[in-house]
């Protein structure tokens, strides 16, 4: 299936991890990808995202991308759309996850999370609708939320406010651009084994609280996540837009 044929999508923090899984599925299904991320390495396994996807018959390039900085994420989608000819579909996947409670949380903390979780899909999303608007584009935006942006998830205070406004920020956005034909819908895993959850996967007593929150009996993989991000970017779901897609094996259903 080649549902991306022709198409181009930045991935960002798509280096490892979820993100690494996104960018693989849609270059598997024809898209030119666009891996833009802090890091070209890969926190597990020595290739590079975007060598993987080249390897395997598809086309993908490595863009250096803070997208806490307007200025390098004007130059990620300039070099995007210059090498591609136009952006079609954004996936703001960037984040960072820093822990702790309210009075445990500094300022710089703080600050370092909203800057690199919300401030950056704004960001991202700002300068790639421009693109799609000027160039007449009816594209996707697919935000990377959280369960712990709809639900309380304890000593997580800036994690939680972070990605409780990538929910709000992507109804908002839906509204704005839906009658220009670009569609915004954000996807909201659970627990997803990555190399930023192996610790905790590893801890006997956390382990067993995420499967005694878990309905389905495994812990989520990323390419779950990658499975609806891809659902959510094709032309399946052109009449869904402003949804915010829960991928948790039943976490928030209790």
């Amino acid at each position: 299936m080649n549902r991306f044929e022709g198409r181009t999508a930045i991935v960002t923090g798509s280096s490892s991890g979820i993100g690494r899984a996104i960018a693989q599925k849609l270059g598997d299904e024809g898209a030119n990808v666009v891996v833009a991320d802090v890091r070209r390495e890969p926190n597990q396994d020595g290739r590079t995202t975007h060598e993987m996807i080249n390897e395997e018959g598809g086309e993908a390039v490595f863009i250096e991308t803070d997208v806490s900085d307007e200025e390098s994420v004007q130059d990620t989608v300039f070099q995007a759309a210059e090498k591609y000819g136009q952006i079609d579909v954004l996936v703001n996947n960037a984040g960072i996850h820093i822990p702790g409670s309210a009075d445990e949380t500094d300022m710089e903390d703080w600050r370092k999370t909203i800057e690199v979780n919300l401030d950056g899909q704004f960001l991202c999303s700002k300068h790639v609708i421009d693109h799609m608007l000027k160039e007449d584009i009816e594209g996707d935006v697919v935000n990377i939320a959280s369960i712990a942006g709809i639900v309380g998830y304890g000593q997580n205070a800036a994690y939680c406010a972070s990605k409780g406004g990538v929910v709000e920020l992507t109804r908002e956005m839906a509204l704005d651009y839906g009658p220009e034909g670009i569609n915004v819908n954000s996807v909201s895993p659970g627990v997803i084994r990555t190399a930023m959850t192996e610790e905790m996967l590893e801890d006997e007593e956390q382990k067993q609280f995420i499967e005694s929150n878990t309905v389905s009996p495994r812990v989520g993989e990323p390419e779950d996540i990658a499975n609806a991000v891809a659902f959510l970017a094709s032309s399946e779901s052109n009449f869904v837009t402003g949804e915010n897609l829960v991928v948790d094996g039943g976490w928030t259903a209790h």
